[in-house]
Formats: structure tokens, C-alpha cells, sequence
């Protein structure tokens, strides 16, 4: 993923109104929701998200495959 497509799509699902979880899959294949808009800071292509326990995940745009937005809201079928 490119630096501002990265950042654009952060910024955007992260201020969505009313807020819906999102998910952030890296090229490794490991995913990682945001389940809070102020569980995730973007700045030059790096992102911190702080995951449940407090434990912070760090990734940069060249890192990630893409973002996809509400699957909490999803059922398995769909």
C-alpha cells in the first residue's frame, strides 16, 4: 500500500461517524482490529494501535495489504 492511500484510509475509517470497528491486515497475513477511534494514530506512514491489555502494534503503509472496514458486524456467511 502507498504512503497516502495508507494514510487516507486510516483517517477515514477512524473518523467515521458513528465509529465501526476496522481491520488492518499486514502482507504477513496478521490482522489486527480497531475496535476504537482513538485506538489508532497515524503520522508519515506509521501507525500505532494500542490492542485490548494495552499492548501497542506498530506498522507502516509498506507493512500492510489493506484495510477492511465493519466485519464485526458481519456474520460468517457473508
Amino acid at each position: 500500500m502507498d504512503r497516502d492511500t495508507f494514510a487516507v484510509a486510516i483517517r477515514a475509517c477512524r473518523e467515521r461517524v458513528p465509529f465501526r470497528p476496522f481491520t488492518i491486515v499486514t502482507v504477513a497475513g496478521s490482522r489486527h482490529e480497531i475496535d476504537h477511534a482513538e485506538a489508532i494514530v497515524e503520522r508519515d506512514g506509521t501507525a500505532v494501535a494500542i490492542a485490548p491489555g494495552g499492548v501497542p502494534v506498530i506498522f507502516d503503509y509498506d507493512g500492510v495489504s489493506e484495510i477492511i472496514g465493519d466485519l464485526a458486524g458481519q456474520s460468517a456467511e457473508e
